[in-house]
C-alpha cells in the first residue's frame, strides 16, 4: 500500500489522540432523578407492572427536566409521563403527573404525594 505526500501509515501516528477521534466535549448540564427518586418511582412501577396494569418505561434526561413514561405496550404513546422540572421547585413543586392528553394529575414538591396520584387503590363498589 501507498502513500501521498503528508500522509502517514496508521499504526505510525504520533499524536497525543488516536487519529480522527475528537477530544470530548464538555458535558452539558441535564436534570436528572436521583437514586431515592427512582427507587419510590420503581417500586411503584414494579407494583403496577405486577398487577398488569403497566408494561413498559422510558427515561428521558433533558436540559430542562427529567421525565419517567410509563408505557401499557412499547408502541404506543406513554399513558403517564413523571416529570421533574426544577424551575418549578419554587412555584407549584418540581414533581408533576401528566397523563396521555396533556392534562396535569397532580403537581407537588414532594414525589411521593405526587405519586400518589397514580397509587390510588381501587375500591369495590357494592350495588
Amino acid at each position: 500500500m501507498t502513500f501521498g505526500p503528508g500522509e502517514i501509515e496508521p499504526s505510525e501516528w504520533k499524536g497525543g489522540e488516536p487519529h480522527g477521534v475528537a477530544a470530548p466535549a464538555a458535558p452539558r448540564q441535564r436534570v436528572t432523578f436521583d437514586r431515592a427518586e427512582l427507587d419510590r418511582i420503581f417500586n411503584l412501577y414494579g407494583r403496577k407492572v405486577a398487577a398488569g396494569e403497566w408494561r413498559d418505561y422510558a427515561i428521558d434526561f433533558l436540559k430542562d427536566r427529567a421525565v419517567f413514561s410509563v408505557f401499557r405496550r412499547a408502541s404506543e404513546m406513554p399513558i403517564y409521563r413523571i416529570e421533574k422540572n426544577p424551575r418549578l421547585a419554587r412555584r407549584q413543586g418540581a414533581y408533576s403527573v401528566v397523563s396521555v392528553t396533556g392534562m396535569i394529575l397532580k403537581r407537588g414538591h414532594e414525589l411521593d404525594r405526587v405519586l400518589r396520584a397514580l397509587d390510588r387503590p381501587l375500591r369495590l363498589v357494592a350495588g
